[in-house]
């Protein structure tokens, strides 16, 4: 006799359609109906916490290029989990985040582990918040959800899941659709841009993450070179979008509105491809521009198009508009080349001790793999890093879309499991501040389970630098709670299951860290370091 078909076979059915077959979660009572007899084709990626869930499927979706499935526990799983996604809405990676809800007969008493007006506490970070008013509406609201995660712009989705819904009958669902993913820029609009960057004299490109995510790094480094246009990375990027060691590469912008104008100054044209106009942080006043700086921006989010302070925006794919761009615009040979960045890479004579961070990409820059991919949360060394250790290769740069913390170190989970399920072999360097590594620290639990190859080097300054600096900036001294004594990341890590080692020296370090790329398994590298103002 044939099993009758239930809302959950017909789904899981649906689901293995659409190529969602990895389920990241941390399981509760009310999810367990969806997971019961887990189907032996999907596979689930457990977390002990849920933002680290979230982390993990965000990079996992960015590297694989598909929307990842999320499975939390309602309500205060669903809070837990907020932190993180915030991080992958302002980052447009596609995620359908569920939890299950309590059953339909004792929603209306409020019962224990209800998820009180479930499709609100997600908000605004989704792009749609849904619990289907029926049983028989589950798979048609995950095709919804799939459709609308992946449609341009990008982004997370949520649904709340009355547990009882999962055995309902269902006999089947066939309305499966298919869907774009990409939207073409309005021609008309695309040649007047390239018409007016043709006419400038001295333009200057700022590639942002969007044009990485639409695997437009090629055409973005073809685009710089025909115009001669010195290029800046966008400020507090989440992924680098262009070799950070080429000629025409003039570092970062900055974060100010005082820093950006002044480092734009000259250009008499700014064109921002697949950014926003810009991440500001902190606020320091000055113009928004210099003065006879005009702006042009390509942006696949029409929310990002409209919030920018100044210049004119066209919407649509990044990489797509640069492609007809590179067409359109004249050759600018006859443009003076911009000035490489001056890289003064100074260290001292003689070593520190502690390290100071220089000293420690320094020392990693004469053994990191040209393939190895880098996940940043050490957020006072974000410049030393660029100048040690350049992005130099597509897909190889991730870090937090939202400023907040505790989102890379699970993320270097996701995507080392990524590359695994995509038959890749790289590895993947951790690169976490000892305060950001305590807020997610069990995430390498689910990395050593795995046996995934990611060294997590973790600079022990032991306090926030970064809000030390801030502090100093905004004249707020006195400021508690910003030192870190007393940690045994190695130790904690140990516990955890992983290799972990402490070092003081660099030749300590990059010993440590050729051992850890033969390991077989994921390795913590804790480096005694000195405190460092970061550079706002």
């Amino acid at each position: 006799m044939t099993e009758q078909a239930t809302v959950r076979s017909v789904t899981y059915d649906l689901l293995r359609s659409l190529g969602l077959t990895t389920v990241f979660g941390n399981p509760g009572s009310t999810e367990q109906p969806f997971l019961q007899e887990f189907p032996e084709d999907f596979t689930y990626v457990l977390a002990l916490q849920e933002a680290s869930v979230i982390a993990m499927a965000d990079t996992f979706a960015q590297v694989t290029g598909r929307p990842a499935l999320v499975n939390v526990h309602s309500s205060a799983g669903l809070g837990n989990a907020v932190g993180n996604l915030v991080a992958a809405y302002h980052g447009g990676t596609p995620l359908i985040v569920t939890s299950g809800q309590q059953h339909r007969e004792l929603l209306i008493g409020e019962p224990y582990l209800g998820n009180r007006e479930a499709t609100t506490l997600p908000k605004p970070w989704v792009k749609w918040s849904y619990e289907p008013a029926r049983a028989e509406d589950v798979p048609e609201a995950f095709l919804r959800a799939y459709a609308i995660a992946l449609q341009p712009p990008a982004g997370p989705v949520y649904l709340s899941i009355p547990m009882d819904d999962w055995k309902r009958p269902l006999s089947g669902f066939t309305r499966t659709r298919t869907f774009s993913d990409r939207v073409l820029p309005d021609p008309g609009r695309l040649r007047s841009f390239a018409d007016r960057i043709s006419a400038s004299s001295r333009p200057a490109l700022v590639f942002g993450p969007e044009v990485d995510k639409a695997g437009g790094w090629d055409a973005a480094v073809a685009l710089a070179e025909k115009l001669r246009a010195a290029v800046y990375g966008s400020p507090l990027l989440d992924r680098a979008s262009f070799p950070e060691d080429h000629p025409l590469f003039r570092g970062p912008l900055g974060m100010s509105v005082k820093t950006i104008s002044d480092r734009l100054t000259g250009h008499d044209l700014v064109v921002v491809i697949g950014a926003e106009v810009f991440r500001y942080y902190p606020y320091v006043p000055g113009p928004y521009l210099p003065e006879g700086t005009e702006l042009l921006q390509i942006t696949g989010n029409p929310d990002v198009a409209a919030a920018a302070r100044v210049g004119d925006s066209l919407l649509g794919d990044p990489r797509a508009a640069i492609e007809q761009l590179l067409a359109a615009v004249a050759d600018g040979s006859a443009r003076t080349a911009p000035q490489p960045m001056e890289r003064p890479r100074v260290l001292p004579e003689a070593p520190n001790s502690p390290l100071t961070p220089p000293e420690v990409y320094a020392a990693l820059s004469d053994v990191r793999p040209a393939d190895a991919v880098v996940v940043n949360e050490s957020t006072s060394t974000m410049a030393q890093q660029i100048e040690w250790l350049p992005t130099t290769r597509t897909g190889s740069f991730f870090a937090t879309a939202s400023g907040g913390i505790g989102w890379g170190v699970p993320a270097a989970v996701g995507v080392a499991l990524a590359d695994r399920e995509r038959g890749v072999s790289r590895p993947v360097v951790g690169l976490i501040g000892d305060g950001s590594f305590q807020y997610s620290v069990q995430s390498v639990w689910t990395a050593a389970q795995h046996r995934l190859p990611v060294i997590y080097v973790v600079m022990r300054n032991q306090e926030y630098s970064i809000l030390k600096s801030f502090a100093v900036l905004e004249e707020t001294p006195g400021v508690p709670g910003l030192d870190l004594p007393g940690l045994d990341i190695a130790g904690v890590a140990r516990g955890f299951g992983c290799r972990a080692v402490d070092v003081d020296t660099t030749e300590d370090l990059q010993r440590e860290f050729k051992a850890a790329l033969g390991a077989g398994t994921t390795t913590v590298i804790v480096v005694a370091t000195q405190p460092q103002q970061a550079m706002l």
